[in-house]
């Protein structure tokens, strides 16, 4: 009965219903004034007319039913990557006992941030009164994505009446960070001073008797290195692989504050950063945490398991540069999230006074502070340069990149 009353209440404002309608009342007084077999015909044929433009619209295409399918267009499957396409299929139900010359198909698919893209098409459906569409979206940033209801549309098979309808499918999705390929992080490396004098002690790792494997003899190893079995087996020198002692724990932290950004795309390519580095530290087993410094804080512990690396990834995906306040201030509130003696990574583009107060607090902290700055390709080249010497010129060391194809060469030691 409501979808009767809605029917109705929709046709009352649309210009076809009103042609309709006068149609039949003009065929009605012709047969009341006029009378005969003619006028009598004509009014049943417009009666019927009336009648199956009425089902069509109660029945017809307002019935349809579908499902979406999603697929990736690259070489993996079950991840999404910024940068990479989707294709959509899209299997259409519409009711079986009503013919649909075609039906004009529209999608409305939405990111978390309010943009969103309308693909429009049309099909004819097979003769079991089924339909496909397939399309293909544009390369997508990272994010949440979701599809709102789909739009369809058909007239009779007079051409005269247009009907619409819709369905829900779903089809939720997310695209994950753009990332790149850190190979090594010299940060990490064995007596290196990036991170400053203090940490060449801490970052020395000594070696465990706990055996990590097998490797080729190198020259000036002990006789207890060598083993003897695996020698024996490949007919050429072999040396054991002694586990380290682990590093000290990281945190990423993420500026997320609105004012620290001078465009969108300086804030992608931090974000971009972090899930490079996290993608790093699951490869070479490092303890990990990250945060973020946006609205609200949220931090993720330090850990090693990859169920909590994705979580990280995951969290990267939908974040805005929504935060405000003073850096220092929300750090302290959250001071017992940070462990001293770990590597306290700020990813930011801030090269003034408010980066400089960050890094003091983080040293008061006893953590090893260290600036992945993020900068842009149209930032002044004098201002970059003099906020790393001023950072330098305070006892921290850190890095600088303007795009994220810069990330593998400046964290492998190419410049500071």
């Amino acid at each position: 009965m409501r979808a009767v009353l809605d029917y109705f209440k929709t046709g009352i404002t649309s210009l076809n219903f009103w042609k309709v309608a006068s149609l039949w009342l003009i065929c009605l007084l012709y047969v009341l004034f006029q009378g005969g077999k003619t006028s009598l015909m004509l009014f049943a044929m417009v009666t019927l007319l009336v009648a199956y433009w009425t089902v069509s619209g109660l029945g017809g295409i307002k019935r349809i039913k579908g499902t979406r399918t999603l697929s990736q267009t690259g070489d993996r499957s079950g991840i999404l990557k910024a940068g990479e396409q989707v294709q959509v299929k899209l299997h259409v139900q519409p009711p079986r006992f009503l013919p649909l010359p075609y039906i004009v198909i529209r999608e409305h698919l939405r990111r978390h941030n309010g943009d969103s893209w309308i693909f429009e098409d049309s099909i004819v459906p097979h003769f079991n009164h089924e339909g496909f569409l397939i399309y293909q979206t544009p390369p997508l940033e990272r994010g949440r994505y979701v599809f709102a209801s789909t739009e369809c549309q058909s007239e009779d098979i007079f051409g005269l009446m247009k009907h619409k309808g819709g369905f829900q499918a779903g089809g939720e999705f997310r695209i994950l960070p753009r990332t790149v390929f850190v190979p090594k992080w010299q940060l990490y490396s064995r007596n290196s001073r990036l991170a400053g004098p203090e940490t060449a002690v801490s970052l020395s790792r000594r070696e465990t008797t706990q055996i990590n494997g097998v490797r080729d003899y190198m020259y000036g190893d002990r006789i207890s290195r060598i083993h003897w079995n695996a020698t024996a087996k490949t007919g050429s020198w072999k040396s054991k692989e002694f586990e380290h002692e682990s590093l000290p724990k990281t945190i990423l932290v993420v500026d997320a504050h609105s004012s620290s950004y001078q465009d969108p795309a300086q804030f992608e390519l931090a974000v971009s950063t972090a899930a490079s580095l996290i993608e790093y530290a699951i490869r070479e087993r490092i303890s990990m945490g990250m945060c973020t410094l946006g609205r609200p804080f949220r931090g993720f512990s330090p850990a090693e398991g990859l169920l909590e690396r994705q979580q990280m990834l995951h969290h990267l995906v939908d974040i805005d540069a929504e935060g405000y306040g003073n850096h220092r201030d929300i750090l302290e509130a959250k001071r017992d999230f940070f462990a001293p003696g770990a590597f306290f990574i700020f990813i930011s583009p801030l090269v003034d006074e408010r980066l400089l107060s960050v890094m003091h607090w983080a040293r008061t902290r006893r953590m090893i502070p260290y600036h992945i700055h993020t900068g842009s390709p149209f930032q002044a080249p004098t201002r970059e340069g003099g906020g790393r010497d001023n950072l330098h010129k305070h006892g921290f060391r850190g890095v600088s990149l303007s795009s994220l194809g810069e990330l593998p060469v400046v964290l492998g030691g190419g410049q500071l």
